[in-house]
């Protein structure tokens, strides 16, 4: 089974990586608590981009464990089917080196101006492991605002919230940036909010971080 996971966690870095995306976004950050490496990229899988695959991966790292804490590896890739400009939906299967494999089916809503952008996933998910359907909210929010030359003020918030058969709530966090951003190099201050469990403990985790973004047309 860890044989099996390892592989088609590989194979999705591979697809998401192995060709030019039309977005990619990396992200490093830190603190005494805790550190975080993220890497999202969006590319089309067809010329009429009807198509999409997005891939998420994600490692965290705890420098204060405890019996609850974990360090954590996660990847997630979605072949979408792009209805509108605004609204995308499709199947996708995650990895977990915790939960282990989910099956999943997400609804993508995403809308940019030119200072702000808001992404929203609802997804329903199917974990192998309990053979539980769960339900889960993903929400990135980022307002850029612009001072002088080509710097930016920066403010971004990424908010996901899991709950086991609809009810129970099993993992959250909020995930808080205030920085600067020119020529799509941000960095700044971090803040991370965790939440494990049914009756939520929260593990607070502030620090810096430092994100690129790459667009390609």
């Amino acid at each position: 089974m860890i044989t099996r996971n390892t592989f088609l966690a590989i194979v999705f870095m591979v697809i998401a990586h192995g060709s030019k995306a039309q977005i990619t976004q990396l992200e490093l950050a830190s603190g005494h608590k805790k550190t975080d490496f993220t890497s999202f990229s969006l590319r089309s899988l067809t010329p009429t981009a009807n198509f999409s695959i997005g891939t998420l991966a994600f490692f965290q790292k705890y420098h204060e464990q405890e019996s609850f804490m974990f360090d954590e590896t996660g990847v997630h890739s979605t072949i979408y089917w792009n209805i509108t400009k605004a609204i995308s939906f499709g199947p996708g299967l995650y990895y977990n080196s915790v939960a282990g494999f989910s099956q999943r089916l997400s609804l993508l809503y995403a809308i940019k101006s030119q200072y702000f952008v808001l992404t929203a996933i609802p997804t329903i998910a199917h974990v192998e492991e309990t053979g539980l359907i769960n339900a889960e909210m993903f929400l990135q929010m980022q307002l850029t605002l612009p001072l002088k030359e080509d710097w930016k003020l920066l403010f971004s918030a990424q908010v996901l919230t899991n709950w086991e058969k609809f009810s129970h709530h099993t993992r959250s966090f909020q995930q808080i940036r205030v920085g600067v951003d020119k020529h799509a190099t941000q960095f700044g201050l971090a803040l991370d909010l965790d939440q494990y469990g049914d009756a939520p403990i929260t593990r607070t985790s502030p620090g810096v971080f430092v994100r690129k973004i790459f667009l390609n047309n």
